[in-house]
């Protein structure tokens, strides 16, 4: 029993010895992602903050390469191809790197991902680089931050800020070759909901409104919703038939009234308004 008791104590005692003390860290790690179009994509970096030292010029000197954050090198991913500049960049993930300047920053993908800081970076790893130019910010950023901004359904772009400085660099993407294969497939046994997305995405991508037509009308036999109404309405107005427009906004507006969806009921005013002073132009012009 008593060397029982003294291995627990010496295992104890040893555990305890080469216990790991967990405080914060100075660069605290962050990933950000960012949803555009149907592409992920992520930037994993550590965090700086100023502490009111002067940052781009002497921190972090100009005109060589850095890290773009702190510890390892910061991580950029997508989980599709996209494109920079035009140029096209497979999927997966890379070094991000910089070289700021006065006058102008160099933005860097690397394709060796996972590096510790700069020292063991090769130009000729490098999938692409962009010159941008800074921008100076009206109020400074404390701690070094990377996001995501101007999103669109094809592009947005990659923001980096700190201190007084702010550089920017935008992503493309392309989603219309997946999203008709998608419709191809689901529409050979559609529900309401299938029809609604691809009569919706026929008419914002402005593709060919009467196949829209009838798909909203498909979606809107299992129930009439307002949202469905209401965008049967559009594609009316899409094409020319303003009378049969404002008889649709007129019935989403009543179904959105039932539902208390003040926003609806005012938008199909205001849009049977609009396709009103249409046909009243149409009847002065005969």
């Amino acid at each position: 029993m008593k060397k029982f008791l003294l291995a627990c104590i010496l295992t104890f005692a040893f555990a305890s010895v080469h216990a790991q003390i967990e405080t914060p860290r100075p660069s605290p790690i962050s990933t950000v992602t960012q949803k555009v179009g149907l592409t992920e994509f992520s930037v994993t970096y550590s965090r700086p903050s100023a502490k009111g030292r002067t940052i781009f010029g002497d921190i972090v000197e100009f005109d060589k390469i850095w890290r773009t954050g702190a510890n390892m090198a910061s991580i950029f991913s997508a989980d599709t191809d996209f494109k920079i500049n035009g140029e096209n960049i497979p999927a997966g993930e890379y070094a991000l790197f910089t070289i700021p300047g006065k006058e102008k920053w160099t933005i860097i993908l690397n394709k060796t991902a996972k590096q510790s800081g700069a020292s063991n970076y090769k130009k000729e790893e490098d999938q692409i680089r962009v010159d941008v130019t800074p921008q100076k910010l009206t109020s400074s950023v404390e701690t070094f931050t990377i996001g995501f901004a101007n999103l669109k359904d094809n592009q947005a772009s990659v923001e980096l800020l700190w201190e007084n400085t702010s550089v920017s660099f935008d992503v493309t993407v392309e989603f219309d070759e997946k999203v008709m294969k998608q419709i191809d497939d689901v529409m050979a046994g559609p529900g309401a909901g299938a029809y609604y997305n691809a009569a919706s995405y026929y008419y914002k991508n402005n593709k060919d409104l009467n196949k829209a037509l009838i798909w909203v009308n498909k979606s809107l036999e299992s129930a009439e919703r307002y949202w469905v109404m209401s965008l049967k309405a559009q594609i009316q107005a899409g094409l020319d038939d303003y009378s049969g427009a404002i008889l649709s906004a007129a019935k989403a507006k009543e179904l959105a009234s039932t539902e208390g969806d003040d926003a609806y009921v005012k938008l199909n005013e205001d849009r049977a308004s609009e396709w009103a002073s249409k046909v009243s132009q149409k009847k002065s012009k005969k």
